[in-house]
């Protein structure tokens, strides 16, 4: 998952960097900025928090594609009658 910003949004309010500092830095006028990283799995339920808090409903959380393992599968011959 990835978290993102609506700039056009986005008041500049910062709740957002209080709740994940980790994955939100404030540049000098007070808007967020985002690491285009996903969200490790210990802070989603932070990422969550911030996004449900964010006054301008500014954030999101983005799924991201993750490569499934293949899944290999052999097919059981069977002898004729």
């Amino acid at each position: 998952m990835k978290l993102r910003v609506n700039p056009i949004a986005c008041k500049g309010h910062g709740l957002c960097a209080e709740l994940v500092p980790e994955l939100v830095r404030l540049d000098e006028w007070g808007f967020p900025i985002l690491d285009d990283a996903d969200v490790p799995r210990s802070l989603e339920p932070h990422a969550r928090r911030a996004v449900a808090d964010c006054p301008t409903l500014a954030l999101a959380l983005e799924r991201t594609a993750t490569p499934r393992p293949r899944a290999t599968m052999r097919l059981a011959r069977t002898r004729p009658h």
